[in-house]
């Protein structure tokens, strides 16, 4: 039996919705065969965080939906709506 490693992709979208747009991505490979950097594309690697399980990612986390503080509503902060996926695969 092979060894299995996890491949990690972070998205960011621009709502909650799963299937919204894709507006930020982090790639990790536990496999070691590939070193993705942040930045090192302008396209994502999908449009919509949907098209990710479509193409058989899994979904294993979702960021809460907590409201802004009043008053804060149009700050600049963290990327809120983020979903973690993996892929397991045989080294």
């Amino acid at each position: 039996m092979s060894p299995v490693r996890q491949k990690v992709l972070v998205l960011y979208l621009a709502d909650s919705a799963l299937d919204s747009t894709v507006i930020g991505w982090a790639r990790y490979d536990g496999t070691g065969r590939t070193t993705p950097a942040t930045g090192d594309s302008v396209t994502p690697p999908y449009e919509r965080g949907l098209d990710a399980l479509l193409d058989g990612w899994r979904l294993i986390q979702a960021s809460q939906l907590i409201p802004p503080y009043p008053g804060y509503e149009y700050d600049t902060s963290f990327l809120k709506h983020e979903f973690f996926f993996e892929r397991l695969v045989d080294v």
